[in-house]
Formats: structure tokens, C-alpha cells, sequence
């Protein structure tokens, strides 16, 4: 039996001693203050009975309504609704059996208030019991705390439940000493004993006058640009600990403590709302009892891409990837998570035809993500065939496979480079979407391809360089003052992924609403204020020239295309284009051709001809 159950047994325990005292004292009481204090003989054998017959009504209606299992230093105002329900649940039928049975053979001599007396008294004393806890950390666990004066961001449910547990922890760091909050009618109120002391834009003004030293930011996360203000006011009023809160969901679950405030990430000054998966229904469809393939899970997309499908029940799901570690790695974690889940972990090459032929025969995939590719566009500039070999020819044979064996549907991770591209990896991707597009029109299985931008602290990216040259206190590297990304979390494109994989029909293209982009160099100088660094005087920013291949700002869509909505509002669909089945077949063949024979120059440039909008 481990810690927690144990725990848990002895808690429900304790309680279940202390209230069937509790109920056994509350009639002895009704009785006591019925009569006066002076309680005539004949009743004691009644009260007796009646004693009993209340604990055997009331205990297991309150393990019944879970009053047993619940955390005895959050407890809150549900609890004790909770308790006032099962009371009166319990007393109502104490009344009625005491009424509709002989076991008060003279019941028209009983003192029936006692019933009611009784009722009230359980309810004050099991209500005081789980209260108790917590008003002794008010009490005294609060004052005595040797914490750092702290300030807290946000004066609404979530900033609330953020004071209540720093209260409710007997040794902490934390000292609240106020909230910020921006809402007026909030000014001067107090909450558990702490006031509301001003604006977020009052912040270096409080933190002057209260000798604050640390912020907790309790705002929505989906409030970034908020969060982003916050955090840039507290840098600047000297604050170097500030910490942002769980969401409201996980606290008021009792799932997180203090202990799980974590510093804040460039994630949470992305200044938009994040996207949810709207339909879990439908992804279910698509995944519950299936066999699932995914190419690539080792990567960042991949990877998550494997948890998130994990979660809705899949049959099988079989992870394909090149990276040897990467796959022991992402295998190891979800036999760790889902222990009960059919799992094979493969390392394959998706450009060796007869490999893919035999993965396909073997595990009978139903649904395939590919999201295997190679992406870094100065690498695959010097390496064009390489790009080709990978990027074209592995997603045919995924393609060409997935016909043959019959599988039901085939998503395809792409990107917003493949938007009028200028570089071959936004070719050799954009080459992809038209060859899924192509081969929808067998009408055999369906083909969607899914485009958003950069992926947020995804391997290789921007983030964990940004990251690492901060950590050595080098210059940052950008290569443009004027360079922009569309940015988004890994958990996010991999719920685009699968909102997608189920609502499409086939031959889509989907693309994210991925808000405004972002400048890099913006991105630079946040990683640095975060780090407790003023920028271009702690560390600098170096400017070092656009790379082969680059563009200042990616597009989503391209010069062809237009968008309609979906019933997701975060998500578009292109409008599909017109393509040639037999040409593109005529291209990829020419092109097979060249990449072994010809010069880099030259495969560039077959590479423009075939692809539309090549810059």
C-alpha cells in the first residue's frame, strides 16, 4: 500500500471517529438543552438509540457525498454544502424512520425538536471540524510566515486561490502583502485579510512604497498581453523573482500547490489566446480503437503528437523515426504514461520504400500523421538533395503505402514555408501538400495537410539558442531587425493536428489563426528582461545577415489561395488548387532523376520550375 492510500485511510478514519462523536454528543446535547439541563431518566435509554440510529444514517451518506476524500487544508464553501445536503438528507430520514417504526414504542411522549436540535448541532460541529485546519493557518501559520513580501497580480478567482494556498502552507517563501488588480470595483477591498492596493500599471509605485520583492502573476493565461505588461513593470521596478501561477482549473482541483509556481516563459508573453481543442468527440472518432502511425514522433511535433493521440485510446499506435534515442526516449515516456496502451517503437527511413511497404503490411495502420521531415532551411539550402529525398520522395512512399494497405486517412505536417517558398524546404514541403492534394483524387483514403509557423522552444529553433547564449551571457544572434514569425505552442499545433485529422474530408489544406506575428527581435529582448538582463546593456544584440533561404515574414497562404471558415473559428481551410495528377506525376520522375546526377544549381533550379511560387 503506498503513502498516498495510506493517507487517504487514515484521513477518512479520523473523520469518520470525529463525527460519529460529534453526532452521538450533538443528541445527547439536543436533549440536555431540551430539558433544561436536566435530562429525566427514561429518555437516556432514547438517546441512546437514537444516537445510533443517526450515526448509522448519517456516516454513509457523508462517504457517500465524498466528505471523506477531500483536502483538509483546501477545504471550501463546496464541502460544506456538501455536509448541509447529507445532513439534512440523513436527519429527514432519521425522522421518518423514527416515525414510521416501533422502535419508540411511545413516541407521542418523544420530544420531537430534539430531532431538529440535533440536525443543527452535527452540522455546526462537522462543519467546524473541516474548517478547523484551515482557520488555524489563518490564524497562525499566515502571520508567523518568514516569507518575502509578495505581490500578487490578478484579484479574481484564480489570484484568491493562489493567497489561499500560500495561507494554507506552513512554511513558504511567500509573504503576500497585496494584490494589483485592474478591475476599479476591486480598489481597497480584502481578500482573506490582504487588500487590493492598485492597478497593474501602479506596480513599481507598490513595490517602492511595501518593499515587495517578489511577484506572483494569478491572471488567465489567455490574458498574455497582460501578463507581458505585468512582468515588464515588475523588471523594471527591480523585481528579479517572479513567478506565474498554475490555471484555476488545476488549483481549485487541488492538483498543484506553490510549489508548482513556475517562472515565466516567453510562452506567456505571446500576446494571444492560446487554441483549444473544441471537439473532443470527433477526435475520438479518429482515434479511439484504431491503429495509429506516426512518422517523425521523436521531434518535438512528433513527440507530442504521440502523447496527445495516446490519451484517446488508440489500438495501436506505432511510432516511426530515424533518431534511434529519440524513439527509446518518447517510447519509454509513454509505456511510463500508459502502461496499458499497445505500443510498437520502430526506427525506419521513410525513404526506404520496402521498409515502409513492410511497416504497413505488418501494423495495418488506420490513420497516419506524418510529421517525419527535414526543416532547417540553411542546412537544406546547402543540401537540396537531401531535402528532396526526404521531404518529396518519403511522403510519396508514405502516400503510395498508405493506398495500397487502405488506411483511412492521411495528415500531413506542413508549414507556413511552404507559402510562395523561398528556400527548398519550403519547396520540398509545399511539393508535399500538392502531392497529398494529388492523390486525394484516387478517393480511396483521404489525404489533409495541416501548415502553421514556428513551433515555441521546438529543438533547433530559435528559443533554446536564444536560451543558451543568454545562460553564457554572449550576444544575441538575430539576423534582421525586421524579421517576423508566426509563433505557437508544440501542444497547440499538435491539437490543430488532430482537430483537423478529424474534421477534414480530404485534399485540404487547414491553416491556423495564429494571431499577429511576432518580431525576433522583440522575442530576444523579453528572453532577456526574463532572465533579469536589460537588454543591449547586460547582454547585446548582434545583427548577422538574412540566411540562404530566408524571409522576412512567412505567409500563410498563397498567391492562389483564398480561405473558408470551419466550424473550429481558430481554424481555416485553404482553398484547394488545381493539380495534375499525371503532371506532377511527369515532375517527381524528372526530378528523381536529377538529384544524383546533377549539380545542387541545377536541381534549385528544376526545383523552381515544378514549384509554384518558387522565389
Amino acid at each position: 500500500m503506498n503513502l498516498l492510500k495510506r493517507t487517504n485511510i487514515t484521513r477518512a478514519i479520523f473523520f469518520i471517529t470525529f463525527d460519529s462523536v460529534f453526532i452521538a454528543f450533538s443528541v445527547w446535547l439536543s436533549f440536555f438543552i431540551r430539558f433544561d439541563g436536566n435530562i429525566p431518566n427514561e429518555y437516556m435509554s432514547v438517546i441512546l438509540r437514537m444516537a445510533v440510529l443517526a450515526i448509522l444514517f448519517t456516516v454513509p451518506i457523508f462517504y457517500l457525498q465524498k466528505l471523506y476524500s477531500f483536502s483538509w487544508a483546501y477545504v471550501s464553501t463546496s464541502e460544506i454544502v456538501s455536509l448541509f445536503k447529507s445532513a439534512t438528507i440523513s436527519f429527514m430520514l432519521l425522522a421518518i424512520a423514527i416515525y414510521a417504526s416501533y422502535y419508540f414504542p411511545y413516541f407521542h411522549n418523544f420530544p420531537r425538536s430534539t430531532i431538529f436540535l440535533s440536525y443543527i448541532l452535527v452540522f455546526g460541529l462537522c462543519s467546524a471540524l473541516r474548517l478547523s485546519k484551515k482557520i488555524y493557518f489563518q490564524l497562525k501559520g499566515f502571520q508567523s510566515s518568514l516569507g518575502q513580501r509578495t505581490l500578487i497580480v490578478g484579484a479574481g478567482d484564480a489570484g484568491e486561490q493562489v493567497l489561499r494556498n500560500i495561507i494554507s502552507t506552513k512554511s513558504n517563501s511567500y509573504l503576500p502583502i497585496g494584490f494589483v488588480d485592474d478591475n476599479p470595483i476591486k480598489k481597497n477591498v480584502k481578500i482573506h485579510g490582504v487588500s487590493v492596493l492598485g492597478k497593474v500599471s501602479d506596480i513599481p509605485k507598490i513595490v517602492k512604497e511595501h518593499n515587495v520583492k517578489q511577484l506572483v502573476i494569478a491572471i488567465p493565461s489567455a490574458n498574455n498581453s497582460l501578463i507581458k505588461k505585468a512582468v515588464e513593470l515588475g523588471r523594471d521596478a527591480g523585481l528579479y523573482k517572479i513567478k506565474i501561477a498554475p490555471p484555476l482549473s488545476e488549483i481549485m482541483k487541488g492538483e498543484v500547490s506553490i510549489r508548482n509556481f513556475k517562472d515565466v516563459d516567453v510562452q506567456d508573453l505571446l500576446g494571444r489566446s492560446p487554441v483549444n481543442l473544441i471537439n473532443k468527440k470527433e477526435v475520438e472518432e479518429l482515434i479511439k480503437g484504431k491503429n495509429i502511425l506516426i512518422t517523425g514522433s521523436a521531434g518535438s511535433i512528433g513527440s507530442e503528437l504521440s502523447r496527445q493521440v495516446s490519451g484517446f485510446g488508440p489500438e495501436t499506435l506505432i511510432l516511426v523515426d530515424q533518431d534511434e534515442t529519440g524513439i527509446f526516449n518518447i517510447e519509454g515516456e509513454i509505456k511510463k504514461n500508459f502502461p496499458h496502451l499497445k505500443l510498437k517503437a520502430v526506427v525506419a527511413d521513410i525513404t526506404d520504400e520496402k521498409i515502409v511497404n513492410n511497416l504497413f503490411l505488418q501494423f495495418k495502420p488506420n490513420v497516419v500523421f506524418h510529421a517525419a521531415a527535414y526543416k532547417h532551411v540553411p542546412i537544406m539550402e546547402m543540401q537540396p538533395y537531401e531535402a528532396i529525398k526526404n521531404n518529396i520522395f518519403g511522403t510519396e512512399t508514405l502516400v503510395k503505402a498508405s493506398l495500397e494497405n487502405d488506411v483511412e486517412k492521411f495528415i500531413f505536417i506542413s508549414t507556413d514555408k511552404a507559402v510562395n517558398p523561398s528556400s527548398v524546404m519550403g519547396a520540398t514541403k509545399r511539393i508535399g501538400e500538392i502531392i497529398c492534394q494529388s492523390y486525394n483524387q484516387k478517393n480511396k483514403t483521404r489525404f489533409i495537410a495541416v501548415r502553421f509557423g514556428n513551433v515555441l522552444d521546438s529543438r533547433g529553433s530559435v528559443i533554446p539558442i536564444f536560451r543558451d547564449q543568454i545562460r553564457k551571457r554572449e550576444n544575441i544572434t538575430v539576423t534582421h531587425p525586421d524579421m517576423k514569425r508566426y509563433f505557437m505552442l508544440t501542444s497547440e499545433s499538435c491539437l490543430l493536428v488532430l482537430q483537423a485529422g478529424a474534421m477534414g474530408s480530404g485534399g485540404e489544406v487547414f491553416v491556423l489563426d495564429m494571431g499577429e506575428p511576432v518580431k525576433i527581435v522583440d522575442l530576444a529582448r523579453d528572453m532577456i528582461r526574463l532572465s533579469g538582463y536589460k537588454p543591449d546593456k547586460d547582454i547585446a544584440i548582434v545583427f548577422t545577415g538574412v540566411r540562404p533561404g530566408e524571409k522576412l515574414f512567412e505567409e500563410l497562404l498563397t498567391a492562389e489561395e483564398g480561405t473558408n471558415m470551419t466550424k473550429n473559428k481558430k481554424i481555416f481551410v485553404a482553398k484547394p488548387s488545381s493539380i495534375s495528377f499525371e503532371k506532377l506525376s511527369s515532375n517527381l520522375g524528372s526530378l528523381k532523376k536529377i538529384i544524383d546526377s546533377e549539380s545542387k544549381e541545377n536541381i534549385i533550379s528544376f526545383l523552381k520550375n515544378i514549384t509554384p511560387y518558387y522565389k
